[in-house]
């Protein structure tokens, strides 16, 4: 916003009010999907810190690497498309942002409403990783 309410105008109170309002509601966000992230096998993530964005690294089983390749793609973008298919929450492959050879990662925002998404996400993966264990 270039020119935000003053302290004084009457919408000031309420501009403020929801601004930190939206602020908490990402911050909880945030903070439930790096909760999430810490308890997955194979995950690893630094703490949310002022992006809208949250960019983990994965560890994936060596069967999971083969189905891959077998379908014709990278490890991260079949895991991130396995995810969208079990739980409709879309992640982007890491693989697209240019990531280190030899490592895996998918980028991921906490913009949707609420928290219970998360759970979702760690049942999947849970899932997976049995899967190709």
């Amino acid at each position: 916003m270039v020119e935000p309410p003053t302290r004084g105008s009457q919408s000031y109170d309420l501009y403020v009010s929801e601004e930190q309002s939206i602020f908490d509601g990402l911050e909880t966000r945030a903070n439930a999907l790096y909760s999430a992230f810490e308890q997955m096998e194979g995950v690893e993530c630094q703490p949310p810190q002022g992006s809208m964005y949250l960019f983990p690294t994965l560890t994936l089983p060596p069967k999971a690497h083969a189905e891959a390749d077998k379908k014709g793609k990278k490890p991260d973008e079949f895991y991130c498309d396995r995810l969208l298919d079990a739980t409709g929450v879309c992640v982007v492959p890491g693989s697209g942002f240019g990531q280190k050879e030899g490592t895996l990662h998918f980028r991921t925002t906490f913009l949707a409403p609420g928290t219970d998404w998360t759970g979702r996400i760690t049942k999947f993966h849970a899932e997976f990783m049995d899967e190709f264990r």
